[in-house]
């Protein structure tokens, strides 16, 4: 409720002459002593409800209850610690609402440690910084409570229903650093990023696991199907063996499309740092090509090109073709966005930004509420351009 103050009261507030910065928001300061004050106030006036006469009125006199003074309450806020008077009955029955029993942390102070940590900062980074800033000495393990709230809110959100059709999803991996049993080892962090009919892009979950495999890919598809997802139309894999056979065994329909960046890269896993730049071209030309047999003679002038001193390059390709060329049959939007991957490239830079600044976490809840809270904030929420929506209706033919 917004309360504009009169001149008087404000003229009361300020008395005593020029006040410096310090006078108005130091550690003594006026907003820092009005904070408190108003607080009190508005705890006196809730236990005057609760009962049921003002301090000193005679009508409190074989009521049954009656004030029994205060006791004093270290109350962390986002401008540091405040401490303050909190009022008592004799019957014990007073449940203040404005700062309940057991409250110790108020005016969004538990969001300002969720927000540290989902910017990357370890525990005893946000402890520091908040002693730093505020003066206020935050335990470890407070800190651990408060972002381990944020739980919670990862379950519901990975156990989301989620749309019966996806035109495209993107399935990828990350390496995460995460102690295990005693042990720090290199864990995948299973990333699915769907985009809707409308365009928009979202995040359908994260998994953690040892290793990437098509194994466990089969878990995740399964866990898919269960939370709604009828079919995918397109789904853009990197070249995990068995990984097309995983998705097809439960979408039987779906178009199974290797990621053209992840072949890229691959493939300049073989090319001297001298060559990559002349190459490039080469292997653009094949995924450029307007359609699949357009595509095969590029690669076999990439092969007559550079097959000699490069010959894992094409076997590569020629492996992987059943699964290079299905986005030959779509619209020029639509190949555009399979084979650049801008939205999964987009989002997994974001993660391994946090991730690079972390070094190894201590389990996988840690992991998992940081990576939750990293797409949390970067609001994934993105929609293609409206010639989008006319591509779209290209899959209503398949």
């Amino acid at each position: 409720m917004a309360t504009d103050f009169s001149p008087e009261i404000l003229d009361q507030l300020l008395a005593g002459g020029s006040l410096k910065p310090e006078d108005l928001a130091g550690e003594d300061g006026l907003f820092r002593r009005l904070k408190k004050a108003l607080l009190e106030r508005a705890l006196g006036a809730e236990l005057t409800h609760h009962l049921g006469y003002e301090k000193g009125d005679p009508a409190g006199r074989g009521s049954g209850n009656s004030r029994n003074g205060t006791s004093s309450k270290a109350l962390l806020r986002d401008d540091g610690e405040i401490e303050i008077e909190v009022p008592r009955d004799r019957a014990g029955t007073f449940e203040p609402v404005i700062v309940a029993k057991g409250q110790t942390r108020f005016d969004g102070f538990d969001e300002k440690i969720i927000s540290l940590y989902g910017r990357g900062m370890t525990v005893r980074e946000i402890q520091g910084h908040l002693a730093e800033l505020y003066g206020t000495e935050v335990s470890p393990d407070l800190i651990s409570k408060v972002t381990d709230a944020i739980l919670d809110e990862v379950r519901e959100w990975q156990s989301r229903p989620l749309e019966a059709i996806y035109p495209v999803v993107f399935f990828d991996a990350l390496r995460v650093k995460i102690r295990d049993e005693g042990m720090v080892k290199n864990k995948a962090v299973y990333v699915v990023l769907g985009i809707t009919a409308s365009g928009e892009k979202d995040v359908l979950g994260l998994w953690i696991e040892q290793t990437e495999g098509a194994k466990f890919w089969l878990k995740v598809m399964n866990d898919l199907r269960n939370r709604g997802v009828a079919d995918i139309l397109i789904a853009v894999v990197d070249g995990l063996k068995g990984f097309p056979e995983a998705i097809n065994s439960v979408f039987p329909k779906a178009m199974v499309q290797t990621c053209i960046v992840h072949l890229i890269r691959n493939s300049l896993s073989f090319v001297s740092w001298k060559d990559r730049k002349a190459i490039l071209p080469s292997i653009k030309a094949i995924y450029h090509a307007e359609n699949a047999d357009a595509a095969l003679l590029r690669l076999e002038d990439f092969e007559a090109e550079w097959g000699k001193r490069y010959p894992a390059i094409g076997a590569a390709w020629r492996r992987a073709w059943e699964h290079v060329i299905p986005f030959f049959a779509f619209a020029p939007e639509i190949r555009k966005m399979i084979y650049t991957t801008n939205a999964v490239e987009a989002l997994n830079r974001s993660l391994r930004k946090i991730i690079k600044t972390r070094g190894s976490f201590p389990n996988d809840e840690a992991a998992m509420k940081l990576l939750y809270l990293a797409i949390r904030n970067a609001g994934i929420h993105w929609r293609r351009p409206v010639a989008w929506t006319a591509a779209m209706g290209q899959f209503a033919i398949q």
